[in-house]
């Protein structure tokens, strides 16, 4: 893992776009997966281990409740990784993930917490690629077919069943990550430009999975550190490009958080 601290929003975005340029197209398509936090010491960690020391079913019993009780028509396709999508977007805890294409989302969710701009936050930017290059052949038969670099869910459908399937690529120091594009069910989603993650052990944090020996030198991942000092310039800046709550959350309630931060006397 390569750890920068910028110094200005001129480095911040020079680092936020650095290695996107895809040579062999000559065009910059990135393939970095990006999260913000507002707490550089902030770990990534998914719900499901944030809801407390887990119990041997726990993961399955919740996406168990969730499918019985929500209505049955409430995913397009019956099959877990949809279950899940929805499950995650509405709130319940699993193993998920939530990263974005666009750094400049990324940013919004470092620089979104008033009460945080006394704490540096931090950016987080992983190759997507490189991380399912670790997969043997037979996981990535759907991305080569699409000639993607990414799954969505039903392309991971095809080639990783279910969580019992990625539960089973989990090895002692030994763990896989999957990134996938949910279903677009929703505004929210589209403009975040929203995808998760899921590892092999559910209660692995991200951090705990850069250090292991086959990651480490293999996975392009960075994270960029953004000194306090710099919030409230990147927070007017994003709000002036329009990358905002009122975009991020559409409705009322994401117009009135906007309203809320945005007039907040410094």
């Amino acid at each position: 893992m390569k750890k920068i601290i910028i110094r200005n929003w001129n480095e911040l975005n020079d680092e936020l776009f650095k290695d996107t340029f895809d040579s062999k197209i000559k065009r910059f398509r990135s393939t970095f997966a990006y999260r913000g936090v507002s707490d550089e010491k902030h770990e990534i960690l998914n719900s499901l281990t944030r809801l407390g020391k887990p119990y041997k079913t726990m993961e399955q019993n919740l996406i168990k409740q969730f499918r019985k009780y929500a209505h049955k028509h409430v995913v397009e396709r019956d099959t877990e990784w949809h279950w899940l999508s929805i499950a995650q977007h509405h709130g319940l805890p699993t193993r998920l993930i939530d990263w974005t294409y666009s750094p400049l989302v990324a940013l919004h969710f470092a620089t979104s917490e008033i009460d945080k701009y006394g704490s540096n936050g931090a950016i987080w930017k992983i190759d997507y690629s490189d991380a399912h290059k670790i997969l043997q052949t037979k996981q990535t038969t759907s991305l080569d077919t699409l000639g993607a670099r990414i799954f969505n869910v039903d392309a991971l459908y095809e080639t990783v069943t279910d969580l019992k399937s990625l539960d089973g690529l989990h090895a002692k120091n030994f763990d896989v990550a999957v990134f996938f594009e949910p279903p677009a069910i929703d505004d929210r989603i589209v403009n975040q430009f929203a995808y998760f993650s899921a590892l092999s052990d559910p209660h692995l944090s991200m951090n705990d999975w850069f250090k292991q020996p086959h990651v480490k030198g293999n996975v392009n991942v960075v994270k960029i550190v953004i000194p306090y000092k710099l919030k409230w310039e990147i927070r007017d800046k994003l709000d002036q490009s329009n990358i905002n709550e009122r975009v991020l959350f559409p409705g009322l309630d994401g117009l009135c958080s906007w309203l809320k931060r945005h007039y907040k006397p410094i």
